[in-house]
This record gives C-alpha cells, sequence and structure tokens, in this order.
C-alpha cells in the first residue's frame, strides 16, 4: 500500500465490523477534478441525446456535471447558439452538436491533465 493514492487507502476494520462485508465505492481519482457542462436549450433533440450520454459518462466516471440552458443566458446564448449543444470540461470546449461517447470518457480519464 506504500505506493497507492490516500484516495485509495483504507482505514483499519474495526474489530466490530462484519470483514466479509462489502466496503463503500470509492470514486475514481479523478472525478472530483472535472466538471462536465452541457448548454442546452429546450426542445433541442440533439441537447436531448447529449444529455443522455453525459449523464451516462458522468455517472460511471463519478463527475459531476451541470445543464445550462441557452434561453436563460444571454452570454451564453451569444457564444454558443449556433453550436448547441456544446460540451465543456473543465470551463473549455470540449464538442459540440454530437457528443462522443469514448472521447468524453478519454477527456475525463486522461491522467495528464
Amino acid at each position: 500500500m506504500a505506493g497507492m493514492s490516500p484516495l485509495f487507502r483504507r482505514k483499519p476494520a474495526q474489530t466490530s465490523q462484519d470483514p466479509g462485508a462489502p466496503q463503500p465505492a470509492q470514486p475514481p481519482e479523478h472525478s472530483e477534478n472535472h466538471l462536465v457542462t452541457l448548454i442546452r436549450k429546450p426542445g433541442c433533440h440533439l441537447c436531448d441525446d447529449a444529455q443522455l450520454v453525459v449523464e451516462k459518462v458522468c455517472a460511471d466516471l463519478g463527475v459531476p456535471w451541470e445543464g445550462k440552458d441557452i434561453t436563460q443566458d444571454r452570454q451564453l446564448h451569444d457564444a454558443y447558439w449556433e453550436q448547441i449543444p456544446v460540451v465543456l470540461v473543465d470551463g473549455r470546449q470540449h464538442t459540440f452538436w454530437r457528443v462522443n461517447e469514448e472521447r468524453l470518457r478519454k477527456a475525463l480519464t486522461d491522467q495528464s491533465k
């Protein structure tokens, strides 16, 4: 355990704890380091498709995500109205129109960032 990340180190089991009991799942190390933002508008079928991909990948990886509506934010509307849906990773544009699940997953699990 010497080289293991502190996130994955477990405290020694209490004597009253059942050693065979399942341990709570630990989130992936990268999960707290990212935020995915989906910029969309109501009634947009591409936005609905993008949200399904974002929800799936973020749930699988334990990464938080948020949705923003361009009809409620003039600055987002002016910046992205021709590109929605737009996915941002950590505030930087990752993709637009169609979200590729594998590409998003790779962006969120790449340890070099």
